[in-house]
């Protein structure tokens, strides 16, 4: 672990493209798209730089002045990347040489020179190994190490970005839930359970509003089932505006929902106690 660095290190399980759902996702928000200090920081990038470089490739395309930093807490997998970086350099890979991106060693306490602040922090499938209460926590020391404006997106996905899930936190605390999902195939939404954030992965039980927000989320599925003749995303659209329509606080419209996402407000599936 890296001196002064918080955290523990987890599995590092890396995959490319495996974070393209949350990152066409993180594109789309306004806190990047208006800052006037365009740093993202990926928090826990793994055993491989690769998502950390694949997020600056998706970002500045709406963002051409976006700075990736990628952390780690494992020094070894701080090495690896800036291997994979000195490539990347050297021209001989498909990422930009130019790419503003670095790699550095750190943890919740989010280190960033000349106290600058990150609009974008990225921390994915890092909690998924902590305990639930130990969440809280992590969330307000990385919401410290935000602009003003700034936004944390803190959530996990399956092993080849299929199922994903994430939570959206400003400086005041968690703002919303958003489920992404491919839907080719999908027999039922709530296959995502096993793949919600730490905070309510063991909170899809009878009494919880996630379990309550789940199981609607299957049964609109279900209703709207005629529609697969016309293609998976016109199904889930309809279950994104029915799911509105019966006062459920879905945001977004039909472009976001075509990729098979779909943001329900915080207050909407938080933990009851």
């Amino acid at each position: 672990m890296a001196s002064g660095a918080v955290g523990t290190v987890t599995r590092g399980t890396t995959n490319t493209n495996r974070l393209r759902r949350v990152d066409r996702w993180i594109a789309a928000q306004p806190e990047l798209r208006r800052t006037p200090d365009p740093v993202v920081v990926d928090l826990g990038y793994g055993a491989s730089g690769v998502t950390a470089l694949e997020l600056y490739q998706r970002l500045a395309t709406v963002r051409p002045d976006v700075e990736v930093v990628g952390l780690e807490i494992e020094p070894g997998r701080v090495r690896t990347a800036n291997e994979q970086l000195e490539a990347v350099r050297a021209g001989r890979t498909a990422f930009d040489p130019d790419a503003r991106i670095r790699f550095g060693l750190g943890g919740f306490e989010v280190p960033l020179p000349d106290g600058r602040r990150a609009a974008v922090i990225r921390a994915f499938n890092v909690l998924r190994q902590y305990r639930e209460v130990e969440v809280a926590g992590a969330w307000e020391r990385m919401r410290s190490r935000l602009q003003p404006d700034g936004l944390l997106v803190e959530g996990t996905c399956d092993e080849i970005g299929r199922i994903a899930s994430w939570v959206a936190l400003d400086a005041a605390g968690p703002v919303s839930l958003t489920v992404s999902l491919r839907l080719r195939g999908l027999d039922a939404p709530s296959v995502v359970a096993e793949r919600l954030p730490k905070a309510l992965i063991h909170r899809n039980v009878p009494g919880e509003r996630v379990h309550a927000f789940l199981g609607e989320l299957d049964r609109a599925w279900r209703i709207h089932s005629p529609l697969a003749a016309y293609g998976p995303s016109q199904r889930w659209i309809a279950v994104a505006r029915g799911m509105r329509d019966a006062g459920w606080p879905v945001s977004g419209g039909p472009r976001r929902w075509r990729l098979g996402e779909l943001t329900v407000a915080w207050e909407a599936v938080a933990p009851a106690d």
